[in-house]
């Protein structure tokens, strides 16, 4: 397998007192893709996304990542290796820019001088200029420079995937197509494997090579972004003209 490819296989996730989330989800996701996942609240989306770093572990079924089975991996291991983008960002609050992005670098033992040129170069890749913002604290940036701090941190590491959930869904418009164009123009630089889970369909079609829908539990669709606005798929139909609709209004 490629370096970053993620597999589900047949993974489902039902709770304790038997309510199916996820129905035998099979895809495979090819190396330094973008996936999106797409569906109503509750289709199982962000499930699915943490079986991927072992914060949701399948009912039956397995998630690999370069054909390893990531239940069979130490869970600190594995998390290394993946990026985690959420919509609250996650930054410590008592930490410095600088120690929020490198304390994952500090805890594989890098020394200091290798962590603060990664900080560096990892702010300026996500716009941001070290020696404005390295210093500050997470309350002193606005929405979205929390989000590109919570970017730098994920990607910093090298890790072979970056899972990202609602990444700009708190942010006001202006800002997320920023947060947008960044991110597009970051990831065809580094080539990581993504998944997004997302709810706007325009941002999917923008970031991703591929859109899967979910509905309860189940994949109902699965294309390249391109095809999406065409597709002859009922529920996609349905989604796009939800979409155009709110827009229209």
């Amino acid at each position: 397998m490629a370096k970053g490819d993620v597999e589900f296989a047949k993974v489902s996730y039902a709770f304790a007192g038997g309510r199916v989330l996820l129905r035998e989800v099979s895809l495979k996701l090819a190396g330094g893709t973008t996936t999106a996942l797409l569906g109503r609240s509750g289709a199982g989306k962000t499930t699915l996304l943490r079986m991927v770093n072992g914060l949701v572990r399948p009912t039956s079924g397995c998630v690999l990542v370069d054909g390893v089975d990531v239940g069979s991996v130490d869970v600190v291991e594995l998390r290394r290796g993946i990026g985690y983008v959420i919509q609250e960002t996650g930054l410590f609050p008592h930490m410095t820019v600088e120690r929020n992005i490198g304390l994952s670098l500090e805890l594989t033992g890098r020394s200091r001088s290798e962590i603060t040129a990664r900080v560096t170069e990892w702010l300026s890749l996500v716009g941001l200029d070290a020696a404005e913002f390295r210093e500050r604290y997470p309350w002193q940036l606005s929405g979205g420079q929390r989000q590109r701090v919570g970017l730098a941190r994920a990607l910093a590491s090298e890790p072979k995937a970056l899972l990202m959930d609602e990444p700009f869904g708190a942010l006001d418009p202006l800002t997320c197509a920023e947060m947008q164009a960044m991110l597009k123009n970051l990831l065809n630089r580094v080539g990581k494997t993504v998944v997004l889970v997302t709810h706007d369909l325009n941002e999917a079609l923008y970031l991703a090579d591929r859109v899967v829908f979910l509905d309860q539990g189940e994949v109902v669709a699965d294309l390249g972004a391109d095809k999406v606005s065409g597709s002859e798929n009922a529920y996609v139909r349905d989604y796009v003209s939800a979409v155009h609709r709110a827009v229209s209004a």
